[in-house]
């Protein structure tokens, strides 16, 4: 093991693939520790870019041996197979100069070991709550450490040391193809709140028994005493049995568990929060969507239950999160014809987004510009999600799925994609280009709506398409 010395005695660490959410948010725990941080990436697009450069985090947008100064004592390698190898200038560099080499999940175990750690995972909802508990603690004057996968709407950091207790966002996904332990198996954690679990990342888990099989190893690990809040559905209830610790459940419904009532939707939504014992608590949210509103309750279950709050740090902390950026953010500012930025890497996070766009805005026209940007998405194994992911909207645009890892896996076309959803009879159009979809989109009526779905990068369109739309449609 690294050990780290924080404050006094500190190193010089250089990640390479600083851009990756997770990469870029250790950074700036270690930068909070008091230690000097670097890196280096080649894929760096915004948001992350310029976020990194809003940060002050210093980077180099290529691989080079000389970004590995004399001054580095430690690398931090991302987990993309393309970083390990002798394609890489960096890697073999530090291997040559004896350096010592982990993976960010490896660091941050190693440096949370003596900290009381929380883990928020699950297929979907962790950034947002491991976001927004982090922020409510923070204001709730905690002075929380962190590790967030996404960027905070109002512009915090995604990282940070902190001195109170730590929120760790726990990724299923594997370390490294080298490695292939799910990243939260590392973490040791203290507490955990589990938000979903269905099929996802079909490349390093081809079935649902494989993917389910992480998340059951993370519940054993559980002590009998720890606090374990699981969003209560059919898949968790069939393995909470595998916990030594009894569950705390929460979802949208009455039952055993916390739950909302009395929703009201609209730019502010206002809902009950229900404890189990039938204690009210009025709250609201400047979050879109229902899902969003499930969120919410299973972090208000995570914090009361555990008494590092009260109900009005709570209500104070919760009415003021504005979010994490990329998960249904406005983007146009005047435009009658809204342009709002949704995640989609996989089924359940893009069916959430449409979802909640179908509901603040009703019987408007849909129309979704998507880019089949992750494995899951691109692979055959997933080509059954087209069937009904984008049931509601009115059109769909599809740009081209990226061709990086396509040898890997079973990898869709174009056509194959556009063909998929159109025997569903929906109208879809296919784009090679930014351009193609900012002309298909000019003909647009101004009461439509228009949603960008996807993790990748989009052709630029988030950048580009909101002034056009504000102008056209001011």
């Amino acid at each position: 093991m690294t050990k780290l010395v924080a404050k006094s005695g500190s190193r010089n660490i250089h990640f390479i693939g600083i851009a990756g959410a997770g990469m870029s948010a250790v950074a700036l725990m270690m930068r909070d520790a008091g230690h000097v941080i670097g890196g280096s990436d080649e894929a760096a697009f915004p948001p992350i870019s310029t976020y990194l450069e809003d940060q002050a985090i210093p980077f180099q947008p290529m691989l080079s041996a000389k970004n590995l100064g004399p001054e580095v004592d430690l690398v931090v390698l991302g987990g993309s197979a393309k970083l390990h190898g002798d394609a890489n200038p960096e890697f073999v560099e530090a291997v040559r100069r004896g350096l010592p080499i982990m993976g960010f999940p490896q660091l941050v175990a190693d440096q949370t070991q003596d900290r009381e750690v929380t883990v928020v995972a699950g297929s979907f909802g962790k950034s947002s709550c491991t976001a927004l508990m982090a922020h409510i603690l923070t204001a709730a004057g905690r002075d929380p450490g962190f590790m967030i996968g996404a960027i905070p709407s109002g512009g915090g950091p995604t990282g940070a040391w902190g001195t109170g207790p730590v929120v760790l966002e726990g990724d299923e996904y594997i370390i490294s193809q080298a490695d292939r332990r799910s990243k939260f198996l590392l973490y040791r954690a203290r507490h955990l709140l589990v938000t979903s679990l269905v099929h996802d990342h079909l490349n390093v888990f081809p079935t649902f028994s494989e993917y389910e099989a992480p998340f059951i190893e993370l519940l054993g690990r559980m002590a009998a005493d720890a606090l374990v809040v699981l969003r209560d559905s059919p898949s968790l209830r069939a393995i909470a049995d595998r916990c030594p610790a009894k569950p705390v459940w929460y979802g949208a419904h009455p039952g055993e568990g916390w739950h909302s009532e009395d929703v009201r939707f609209g730019d502010t939504t206002a809902f009950t929060l229900v404890s189990p014992k039938g204690q009210r608590l009025p709250l609201t949210t400047q979050l879109l969507g229902a899902h969003n509103v499930e969120n919410v309750v299973g972090v208000s279950a995570f914090l009361l239950s555990a008494g590092l709050v009260t109900p009005e740090q709570l209500r104070s902390g919760v009415a003021s999160f504005q979010g994490i950026r990329r998960r249904l953010d406005r983007l146009t500012a005047s435009s009658s014809v809204p342009v709002i930025e949704g995640f989609g890497s996989s089924y359940e996070k893009a069916r959430s987004a449409i979802e909640a766009i179908l509901l603040h805005y009703p019987g408007r026209p849909l129309t979704i510009v998507f880019e089949p940007h992750t494995f899951s998405w691109r692979n055959a194994e997933g080509l059954a999600w087209y069937d009904t992911v984008f049931e509601g909207a009115q059109q769909v645009i599809v740009i081209p799925p990226p061709g990086h890892g396509a040898a890997s896996h079973s990898q869709l076309t174009h056509d194959q994609i556009l063909d998929r959803i159109s025997e569903t009879g929906l109208p879809t159009r296919k784009a090679e280009g930014a351009d193609q979809v900012i002309d298909s989109l000019r003909s647009l009526t101004p009461d439509s709506v228009v949603l960008l779905l996807s993790s990748g990068p989009l052709l630029g369109l988030p950048d580009r398409l909101p002034p056009l739309m504000d102008a056209q449609f001011s």
